[in-house]
This record gives structure tokens, sequence and C-alpha cells, in this order.
């Protein structure tokens, strides 16, 4: 609907530069109520990610999406060896048993990332002097790999405020 906030849209900023910074520690993906949880996860390049299931019923992991393909086969608890995610791009994840359980992990080239809450915001702190891509993505209007772009440039401790719109198969950014 229009004028809805948009939860789970990843925003990420791109340096010109191309330096980046080794990967964060760890992500985790859970399996609880045979869902995903979160449903979208965001990781730099090199990041891995654990898969802790939380159900009493097994569960088969699986993505066989460009960016990643792997499967963790009928497991309960937590499997032995996280997940590597070293290819930038979206691996759409999914169960073997349980059909409908779906989630999302975007991969980036970049340190700099977060996702929109439930109100549709969304904040990257502590971008150092410079200038960048700000990228953004939501699963539910973009295709796999489509992400739209504006150029930004961060100079000293000021801030700025960007407004993203996203309507039916299209994203607008405004500024």
């Amino acid at each position: 609907m229009a004028g809805n906030p948009l939860q789970d849209a990843v925003v990420y900023a791109e340096p010109a530069n191309k330096q980046t910074a080794t990967p964060a520690a760890t992500a985790m993906i859970a399996q609880k109520g045979r869902r995903f949880i979160p449903l979208v996860t965001v990781v730099q390049t090199g990041a891995s990610v654990t898969f802790p299931n939380n159900d009493t019923v097994r569960h088969h992991v699986y993505s066989f999406s460009p960016a990643k393909t792997f499967e963790l086969k009928l497991y309960a608890g937590v499997p032995a060896a996280p997940v590597t995610f070293d290819k930038a791009g979206i691996a759409v994840l999914g169960c073997n048993i349980h059909d409908q359980m779906i989630a999302y992990v975007n991969i980036v080239d970049t340190p700099y990332f977060t996702k929109t809450d439930v109100n549709g915001k969304a904040k990257l702190a502590d971008l150092p002097n410079g200038s960048y891509q700000l990228k953004t993505w939501h699963y539910a209007v973009a295709k796999e790999n489509y992400t739209d772009m504006q150029t930004i440039s961060v100079k000293g401790s000021e801030q700025a405020a960007v407004k993203l719109e996203i309507q039916a198969n299209a994203l607008i950014i405004s500024k």
C-alpha cells in the first residue's frame, strides 16, 4: 500500500575507492516455528552464517542461488560448521522438507550496510569521509540481483537524510 513503511529493505554504501574491511563476526539464521529468523540477512562478502535449528523437527537447508550454492542435509541442533558466503549477490534459502520456509541472504562487498526496521527507517553510521554508491534491495519488489543506487558524499561529521520510496516493481530514490 502506498505510503506504508517497508521493513527488511537492505541499504548499503559501497565506497568509490572499493576498499573493504575484514568481514564482521558470524551471522545467524535460526529455524524456529518452521520459519527462518530473520527473513532477510545482510552480510559482507566472506562472512560466515550459522544455521541453528531450534525446532523439534529436522530441517534440510539449501540454496541453489548463483551467489551461494550449499546444502545442510537433515539435521537438528547446530550444524558442525557455518556456511561462508564468499560471492556478492542474493542467496535464496529454502528447506527441502518444509516448502513454505524461505529466507534471503544479501551478500555485499562493503562493511557499511543495514536493514530498514518496522518503521521503514535505517541508519548507516560511522561512514568514513568519501564518495559512495548508496544501494538498496528488497526481496518483495526486486529481481534477485536488482539494486537501485545513487551517489552520496560524506564530509566530516555531517548527517544526511535520504528518502527511499519503493513502488510496485520499481524502486525510486529521492533526496
